[in-house]
């Protein structure tokens, strides 16, 4: 079974700041959603992982990596597509607890932002079935794009200090130059990401 580990940690990578306390699933047998099942036991801890985060200076922001694919309804999306705005860049999975967390306080963000530039993609990963995501996403009225990533090949293109593919839920905020200006490792509330993604949106591109 795959047991969830909850971390509370800030990591500098560069200039950048990360937060981490995510759901880290250390392998010990096959089974992501039984692992899923014990990660909803640590909502608590993980929502609180944006305390440390802060938005990191622009010359020290590292390049997002390329990211392209299909969406959950097999349209093309890239985040490329996304140039010249803010784009907060959420990795979630329909399994996760504080994936169910966040989800409507994420909603409600990308709705409130859309007038200051900002746009909300998602990267689902470990979800075979797309039907399952796409229910997690009419639950929680969610209404950005999200990439489908089951294997997690997209989050593998980051450096692991900065998005580590073994801690869903993480969020990075993008500045309008692609460049990383956040980076929380965990669950995260409209309150706590809602400030950071201001300060980016000020920003002259």
């Amino acid at each position: 079974m795959r047991r969830p580990v909850l971390r509370p940690a800030a990591l500098a990578v560069g200039g950048l700041v990360v937060a981490a306390a995510g759901c880290l699933f250390a392998a010990t047998g096959s089974g992501a959603h039984s692992g899923a099942a014990n990660a909803g036991r640590a909502d608590g801890g993980a929502l609180g992982a944006a305390a440390a985060a802060g938005v990191v200076d622009p010359g020290a922001r590292p390049a997002a990596p390329a990211l392209a694919g299909e969406d959950l309804d097999g349209n093309p999306v890239s985040l490329d597509g996304f140039r010249g705005q803010v784009v907060v860049l959420n990795v979630w999975g329909s399994w996760c607890g504080p994936c169910r967390a966040e989800a409507d306080d994420l909603a409600r963000l990308g709705e409130s932002t859309r007038s200051q530039g900002v746009r909300f993609l998602g990267i689902n990963t470990r979800d075979r079935d797309r039907a399952a995501a796409r229910s997690f996403v009419r639950a929680h009225g969610i209404g950005f794009p999200s990439l489908h990533d089951p294997d997690g090949e997209l989050l593998l293109r980051f450096p692991p200090a900065l998005l580590n593919p073994q801690t869903i839920p993480s969020t990075l905020v993008i500045d309008r130059r692609g460049r990383v200006a956040v980076s929380i490792g965990g669950a995260v509330t409209d309150e706590e990401l809602g400030p950071l993604v201001a300060r980016v949106a000020q920003e002259a591109s």
